[in-house]
């Protein structure tokens, strides 16, 4: 069976106006809505724009400002670091002349010690504690607290320059991150919305944690200048220090060495004079010596021409005595002859004594040779030591201030 197909409804005539009253309402509807929406997105557009270009130029200007600020504060870095540099090359010369005042030092330092060992080698009574060895001792001690002194200074030196390169570190660390900052902020100043290499990066637009204030930014700096001009000018005033300290231990060791020299030469003066009074002497004594052995050859010559006279009256008196009987006369030749060997042996007795004393004299006196001859050979000695040896090496001493 056949399906029957059932017509479309019919509208009527007013239905079908209504519709298209319908229409054409809701298409001025969203023409006059488009419209609205056109006029909208142009004053947005514009509005935009203009917020877009006052803020660019805004951030330029701020550029520009961050960029003085910088240079500002490089200029203020960079004038303290060449300051803080030259101050470290001016101290370290100043600590270089603490070095070879120090060096300069061990050369008297030594000759002092030696003296004072060469004078141990005086032998006998010149070995005495007489002046020289005093300011010797006194120069020895003056030497070690002038080294003692320099090389506190040395120290004191050594950790200013510590000082001092810490501050550079830390100003050249600045300046560097400066420069670094700088170049950033140049390369941005230079940007426009038309140049190559721009891109997106999602998270940009933040404010690092990590970030400082601009107060903190400049309180950074400040401390580091600050701190550098401290040390600048602790090093400024520890070089016054050492240049006053070199200059005393110089004039205090000059002195001293001039005090020793004058005391030396006086004592070479000294012992010179006694030894030649001792030489005088001993010139005397030799000459005495002689005189007492031609004394004593004179006396045993005289004792010895004494014999032969003694003999003769010896040998008269025995031969008398053989006279016979009554003529063993006590007459006057008799008397005479007994008399006559009284006398010699009187004179031979008196001789002997006197060769005696004679020969002890001459005894003491060369004893008093050998004594005098001991004597000059300790001033020889001790001349030696102080002309020869201690003067010898005292005028190599150059004592300057370095």
């Amino acid at each position: 069976m056949a399906k029957v197909v059932q017509p479309p409804p019919k509208f009527t005539h007013p239905e079908w106006n209504i519709s298209n009253q319908m229409k054409y309402g809701n298409a001025e509807a969203e023409r006059a809505a488009a419209e609205r929406l056109v006029e909208e997105s142009k004053r947005l557009v514009d509005e935009t724009d203009k917020t877009t270009d006052k803020t660019q130029r805004d951030v330029n200007k701020k550029l520009d400002q961050r960029l003085n600020e910088i240079k500002y504060w490089e200029k203020e870095v960079d004038d303290k670091l060449d300051a803080i540099k030259k101050e470290t090359d001016n101290l370290l010369a100043f600590r270089t002349r603490v070095e070879k005042a120090i060096e300069a030092c061990k050369e008297p330092l030594h000759i002092a010690q030696q003296c004072l060992a060469n004078r141990q080698n005086r032998r006998g009574i010149d070995l005495v504690h007489d002046d020289p060895e005093k300011e010797l001792i006194k120069e020895v001690e003056v030497i070690q607290g002038a080294l003692a002194l320099l090389m506190r200074t040395k120290e004191q030196a050594d950790e200013q320059l510590r000082l001092n390169r810490k501050a550079k570190y830390n100003l050249e660390k600045d300046l560097k991150d400066k420069f670094l900052a700088r170049s950033i902020d140049e390369t941005n100043a230079e940007l426009r919305t038309n140049s190559a290499g721009l891109r997106f990066k999602p998270g940009a637009a933040k404010i690092d944690a990590n970030s400082v204030t601009p107060d903190e930014w400049e309180d950074f700096s400040n401390v580091n200048i600050l701190e550098a001009e401290k040390q600048r000018q602790n090093s400024v005033n520890l070089r016054s220090a050492i240049d006053g300290i070199l200059q005393a231990t110089a004039n205090d060791m000059k002195k001293q060495n001039e005090t020793v020299d004058i005391s030396l030469e006086r004592r070479i003066a000294e012992t010179r004079d006694a030894k030649e009074k001792l030489e005088d002497h001993l010139s005397k004594v030799l000459k005495q010596i002689t005189e007492v052995e031609d004394n004593i050859d004179h006396l045993q010559k005289a004792i010895s021409d004494k014999e032969a006279p003694l003999k003769l009256a010896h040998t008269r008196l025995d031969n008398r005595s053989e006279r016979p009987n009554v003529e063993l006369c006590r007459d006057p030749v008799q008397y005479r002859l007994v008399e006559e060997v009284d006398l010699i042996e009187t004179s031979v007795s008196r001789l002997i004594e006197q060769l005696a004393e004679s020969q002890d004299a001459l005894k003491a006196l060369i004893r008093r040779q050998l004594d005098l001859e001991e004597d000059i050979a300790v001033k020889a000695n001790s001349l030696f030591i102080d002309e020869t040896e201690c003067m010898g090496m005292r005028k190599s001493i150059n004592i300057q201030a370095y």
